[in-house]
């Protein structure tokens, strides 16, 4: 199983973004206090339960403990914010992003396998 990382400080998604040219990476932006955001962490995990793709890292921010961090995600990555949000990120760009119910499993490897 493939587990995720959490990122709680700007310096760590900015050192995430300027390498994704050489590694891409998925991040998870989840609200502790919101149902939905569960329902995405849960099929997130699920995602990495099986078989993800290797060549990608997972990560996760907490948006509501980690506001700063969610806030530049959304500046540099020009994407608005939403909770529960996923985004993939490679050559410093958003490359897919999706959010809410659409957060599955399913949506994830149509995408990353």
């Amino acid at each position: 199983m493939t587990n995720w990382k959490e990122i709680t400080t700007v310096d760590e998604w900015n050192s995430l973004l300027e390498g994704s040219g050489e590694k891409p990476f998925v991040i998870l932006k989840h609200s502790t206090r919101c149902p939905v955001s569960t329902n995405a962490l849960e099929e997130y995990e699920q995602y990495l339960g099986k078989e993800p793709n290797g060549g990608v890292d997972y990560y996760m921010v907490k948006v509501i403990e980690s506001r700063p961090v969610s806030n530049q995600i959304a500046e540099d990555t020009k994407v608005t914010h939403a909770s529960p949000q996923m985004l993939y990120i490679k050559d410093k760009a958003p490359y897919w992003n999706t959010s809410h119910w659409s957060v599955t499993a399913k949506h994830m490897a149509a995408v990353l396998d």
